[in-house]
C-alpha cells in the first residue's frame, strides 16, 4: 500500500513550560537504553457508517488538539534529547506528520505484511544511531482510504519503556475523549535512581553488544491463542513448575524451539542464555509508581548449559528462577547516590556468563498486560496493536516482543532471527501445534462487517 505524505507540523504543548522545569534529568536506568526509539502503532479500523475520510480528517483535528494538552502534562515530551543525562524541555512540540494511506485498513488487517507497517510510523525504527537534538515524540496518523486509521508513535526510548508508553497514550486518549479522569504522570525516577555520570551507559553498551548479534533480520508473527497457552502451562505444570504465567511458558517455549533451529543449522548446542526486561514498577515502594515515566526496568539471565536435552519445564524453572533475582530488596539496593554497587554487581555477574566460550543469546521484552487494546480515543478500542518490527533491515538479530492479542489470554510474539534459523524455526512441527505463524487479524465475519457499513 502506497502511504501519501499530506502535512507535517509541530504540535507544542498548551501552556508553556515554567523555566524551573526547562531540563528534565533522566534517571541512570535510562543509560541501560541503546536503542533511540520506542515504536507502537494502534490500529483502528472504520466500523462505524460514517464519512469515511472526512470523518477520519475531523478525528485527527481532534487528536492535535489534545495532543497538544496532554504535553503540558507529560512536558519533557515536548522537548528534545539534550544529551545521554537530560532532556531539553524547550517546548519545541512533537513532530506530527499526517498520511494518506491507498488502501483499505481492513484489507491489511486482514492480510498484514510485515514489510509495510514501518511505512505507518514517523521515523524508520532503528536499533542503534543517536536520537541527540531531535524531538522525543514523533507521531503519524494515517487516515486508510475506507476511513480507518492507524496511529503510529516513535518515541525517544531515552525517557519511554512500554508501561511509560502506555501511561502517556492512555493521557492522551483520555484527553481526547474528554474523560474525568486526566492522568497525571510521575516524573520523579531521577530522584530515585540519580545519574551523576555516563558509568552504567558505558558498562552496559558493552554489556549489550555481547548480547545482540548485529544483521539482516527476517521477522515472523508468531500467534498464541488461550488453549495452546494452557496447554503449555499444563505440560510445564504436570512437570513441578507452579503455576507457571503465560509469559514464562510463552518465553521458555520459544527459547527451547529457537535452541532447536540453532542446533539443526549448526550441527551442534550452544551453551544459550535468555534476557527478560523486568520492570521494577511493583517493587518500588512508592505511591503511583505505576505512572512513572522513565525505563524502569532491569535485565534478568537464565542459561542453558548444553549438556542435557533442554525440556519445556526445565526452561520455564530457568526463566523463572532469573526473574526472581530481581526483586524489593535488589530494588531497593539499587536506589539512591550508592544504588551503582548493587547494579554494578548485577552487571559484572551477567557478563561473566558469556566470558567462558561461545553463548547463543536471546533477548526477550514483554509488553502483556500493559493495556494497549484499551487505548480508545473515542471511536472504540484497536483492533492490532504492534510494537517493534525488524523486518528486512540490519538490526539487532535473536529479539522476541511480546505483546498481548485482542483476544483475552493469547500473545502475539514478534520474533527476530537470521534468515537461516527463521527457516527452520517456522519448519518446527512442535512449534506449529501451538503458534499460528502470521495469521490474519480480522475473521471472515468481521472483515464483512466492516466492508459492509463502510
Amino acid at each position: 500500500m502506497e502511504v501519501e505524505f499530506i502535512s507535517k507540523e509541530n504540535i507544542k504543548p498548551s501552556s508553556p513550560t515554567p523555566h524551573h522545569l526547562k531540563t528534565f534529568n533522566l534517571s541512570i536506568l535510562d543509560q541501560l537504553i541503546t536503542t533511540p526509539y520506542i515504536p507502537i502503532i494502534l490500529y483502528y479500523p472504520n466500523i462505524h457508517n460514517c464519512d469515511n475520510v472526512f470523518q477520519a480528517l475531523q478525528r485527527s483535528l481532534l487528536l492535535k488538539k489534545s495532543l497538544s494538552k496532554t504535553l503540558t502534562q507529560f512536558y519533557p515530551l515536548a522537548g528534545t534529547t539534550k544529551d545521554h543525562l537530560s532532556i531539553d524541555c524547550n517546548d519545541v512540540g512533537a513532530n506530527y506528520v499526517l498520511a494518506l494511506v491507498h488502501g483499505r485498513c481492513d484489507d491489511f488487517l486482514r492480510c498484514p505484511d510485515n514489510r509495510l507497517i514501518n511505512k505507518f510510523l514517523p521515523i524508520e525504527p532503528s536499533f542503534d544511531g543517536s536520537n541527540v537534538g531531535a524531538p522525543v515524540t514523533n507521531v503519524q496518523v494515517n487516515i486508510f482510504k475506507c476511513g480507518g486509521i492507524a496511529i503510529g508513535l516513535c518515541i525517544s526510548h531515552n525517557i519511554l519503556d512500554g508501561a511509560a508508553l502506555y501511561t502517556f497514550i492512555k493521557g492522551w486518549s483520555n484527553m481526547t475523549c474528554g474523560t474525568k479522569e486526566v492522568i497525571y504522570p510521575n516524573l520523579t525516577a531521577s530522584s530515585i535512581f540519580p545519574a551523576k555520570s555516563l558509568w552504567l551507559r558505558d558498562i552496559s553498551m558493552v554489556f549489550f553488544e555481547s548480547l545482540l548479534k548485529h544483521g539482516e533480520v527476517s521477522t515472523k508473527r508468531l500467534v498464541f491463542g488461550p488453549s495452546a497457552i494452557a496447554s503449555l502451562k499444563a505440560e510445564a505444570a504436570r512437570n513441578g513448575v507452579q503455576q507457571p504465567t503465560r509469559v514464562e511458558v510463552v518465553s521458555a517455549f520459544i527459547w527451547k524451539c529457537a535452541l532447536a533451529a540453532s542446533k539443526q543449522a549448526r550441527g551442534f548446542q550452544n551453551t544459550s542464555r535468555l534476557t527478560h526486561s523486568v520492570n521494577l514498577r511493583r517493587k518500588l515502594e512508592t505511591k503511583s509508581s505505576k505512572d512513572f515515566i522513565g525505563n524502569m526496568i532491569w535485565i534478568s539471565n537464565a542459561v542453558y548449559q548444553a549438556s542435557s536435552e533442554p525440556t519445556l519445564h526445565g526452561l520455564v524453572n530457568k526463566v523463572r528462577e532469573s526473574i526472581a533475582k530481581i526483586d524489593v530488596e535488589f530494588v531497593n539496593k539499587a536506589q539512591g547516590d550508592e544504588g551503582y554497587v548493587a547494579m554494578q554487581k548485577s552487571l559484572k555477574e551477567n557478563g561473566e556468563i558469556g566470558s567462558s566460550g561461545r553463548v547463543d543469546n536471546y533477548n526477550f521484552t514483554s509488553w502483556c498486560n500493559m493495556g494497549f487494546y484499551d487505548i480508545d480515543f473515542g471511536w472504540g478500542k484497536p483492533s492490532w496493536v504492534t510494537g517493534i518490527v525488524g523486518y528486512g533491515a540490519p538490526a539487532f538479530m535473536n529479539l522476541v516482543t511480546l505483546m498481548d492479542t485482542k483476544c483475552y489470554g493469547g500473545i502475539e510474539a514478534w520474533v527476530n532471527l537470521e534468515e537461516e534459523e527463521m527457516k527452520l524455526l517456522e519448519c518446527n512441527k512442535e512449534l506449529l501445534a501451538y503458534a499460528s505463524l502470521d495469521p490474519s487479524l480480522l475473521p471472515n465475519d468481521e472483515v464483512d462487517t466492516i466492508q459492509n457499513m463502510s
